[in-house]
């Protein structure tokens, strides 16, 4: 088993929902295989205007021939790993990258920054996930490697530790995660509401829901989260309201104070969605809602 990375981009032309799954040529077959039972962090990187960088962890239960594509493959990611960063990782910091292991002899990047399958280090893995997901509370501390511009991979003893890989399944742990990329993306706004109350302690007052539940198979990702204030999460937990795929909010038949709920939802009468497609809800999450509270079609 080994760490790894797995370039993403979303409009490609391969089929991946990252916190599914992803596809790729037989190529990288091999490279791929070693992940199995081991966690990847996903990358966004390249000529992108908005790139994300590094932007989340997930661990690949097994991989399988795609049936509906000829050599290609599909990573199978575990229920319950894939986790949004709660802060983007860039690619680079100043000219260095955040990959060490990328580096040649001469202290360049090499052409494996191409790959879009490729093996990462205990130590790179162990940097990237200590800047995306933050948190001195539930993340053991994995060392305090010099500046990036001065340390070369060799030079970077420390390892990744159990309690570093444990935290990332850590419930408590992912549900902080989870709320602060989902509010981020949000921009703290309500996106049924469209209210961005602060309380006197300079708290949020949205929450961050899942549209399909954890106990229901949902993951920690960004496509599956909505950014609600109490009353509307309290609602959609309970299929009160739904959305449909153009982001329409739906009002359920079986709501008694049909009026009442319509005077909280916002003019526009559709989600305030964020403005990037890569956070916006996937529609695979929203149908499953709209299937399990049994919206009429």
């Amino acid at each position: 088993m080994a760490f790894g990375v797995f370039m993403h981009k979303d409009g490609s032309i391969y089929d991946d929902i990252p916190a599914v799954q992803y596809q790729f040529p037989k190529i990288y077959l091999g490279r791929a295989e070693q992940m199995v039972g081991d966690w990847v962090i996903y990358l966004e990187s390249g000529k992108v205007r908005y790139s994300r960088g590094y932007f989340a962890a997930a661990k690949v239960e097994k991989i399988v021939p795609d049936p509906r594509a000829e050599d290609l493959f599909l990573a199978l990611i575990e229920d319950g790993t894939y986790l949004d960063f709660s802060s983007e990782v860039s690619f680079r910091v100043g000219e260095i990258p955040v990959e060490l292991g990328l580096l040649n002899e001469a202290g360049k990047i090499s052409g494996r920054a191409q790959s879009a399958v490729r093996p990462l280090s205990n130590s790179d893995f162990a940097r990237i996930i200590s800047l995306g997901l933050p948190d001195d509370q539930a993340l053991p501390r994995v060392g305090d490697p010099e500046p990036l511009d001065r340390v070369r991979e060799e030079q970077t003893p420390f390892e990744v530790e159990r309690p570093l890989v444990q935290s990332l399944l850590n419930r408590p742990f992912r549900d902080r995660a989870f709320r602060r990329a989902v509010l981020h993306a949000y921009d703290g706004r309500c996106a049924v509401t469209g209210w961005r109350l602060v309380n006197g302690g300079g708290r949020l007052e949205a929450e961050a829901a899942h549209i399909r539940p954890v106990e229901h198979g949902g993951p920690d990702s960004i496509r599956n989260g909505l950014a609600l204030s109490g009353t509307a999460h309290w609602m959609f937990d309970r299929g009160l309201i739904g959305v449909a795929d153009n982001h329409e909010i739906i009002v359920h038949r079986k709501v008694n104070d049909r009026s009442g709920v319509e005077a909280i939802i916002n003019s526009s009468g559709k989600l305030i969605a964020p403005s990037r497609e890569a956070d916006r809800p996937h529609p695979q999450f929203l149908d499953w809602h709209r299937e399990f509270h049994a919206f009429a079609a």
